[in-house]
């Protein structure tokens, strides 16, 4: 096929143990998915109605390169959270079939721009430029869901500077990954490459030009990385 313009690289994830790397379809966020994180937000959550938004699957920043401070703000705050990555979609997906689409596990951070999410949230306006910036989403690589074993006590967790910022256990999360899955395709029709970053426990904080951090989903992967 002829384009007018080169079209732009497929983006991809590296996968752990394997030269092969994950193409990357689209990336959807779930909010307020842990209730200690929605009340340090002074939010409430609505278990009968998941909040859901987008990054552009090219603010994904992986296999260890740097992490540039963005522009127009002066507040980045760190999220870090799960990530699945589906394997195959659907829509409608009931409940009890919803694993069965997920391909594998990683680690990311939900970066904001938290100034412009405040300012948006007082005006009522989406949130998009307070999320979906470029570079917004480190991420680590993927380990096979064959080859992880996670459960309500797996524990995601945050260091910055080595100090700890984050942690929580994934059966705190308000919506399950099952129930997240089945949500979103009840709204989107979800397909092969879909990575879905499930949520943020409380502490998330401010990160400075210059500072590491470390993020893990204990006993599966970690995501190093440095602000720049």
């Amino acid at each position: 096929m002829n384009y007018v313009i080169a079209p732009s690289p497929t983006v991809s994830l590296p996968i752990v143990g394997s030269e092969q790397r994950f193409p990357v379809r689209r990336v959807f966020c779930i909010g307020r998915n842990y209730a200690d994180h929605a009340r340090e937000m002074g939010a409430t959550v609505d278990k009968e109605t998941p909040i859901f938004f987008c990054k552009p699957a090219d603010a994904l920043v992986s296999d260890g390169a740097p992490l540039p401070y963005p522009s127009a703000t002066a507040d980045l705050h760190h999220e870090v959270e799960m990530v699945v990555a589906l394997g195959s979609g659907g829509t409608s997906i009931p409940v009890a079939e919803a694993m069965t689409r997920i391909w594998g596990y990683g680690v990311g951070l939900d970066l904001t721009r938290r100034d412009l999410q405040a300012i948006a949230k007082a005006k009522s306006h989406p949130w998009d430029v307070a999320k979906a910036f470029d570079h917004s989403a480190p991420m680590s690589a993927l380990v096979p869901a064959s080859q992880a074993t996670l459960s309500d006590a797996t524990r995601v967790s945050l260091s910055v500077n080595g100090q700890a910022r984050q942690q929580a256990l994934l059966g705190e999360m308000v919506h399950n990954v099952a129930e997240i899955i089945a949500a979103l395709s009840r709204l989107f029709e979800l397909k092969a490459g879909d990575l879905i970053f499930t949520g943020t426990p409380a502490g998330v904080a401010a990160l400075q030009r210059g500072d590491t951090f470390h993020a893990e989903l204990e006993g599966i992967v970690s995501l190093d990385g440095q602000v720049v």
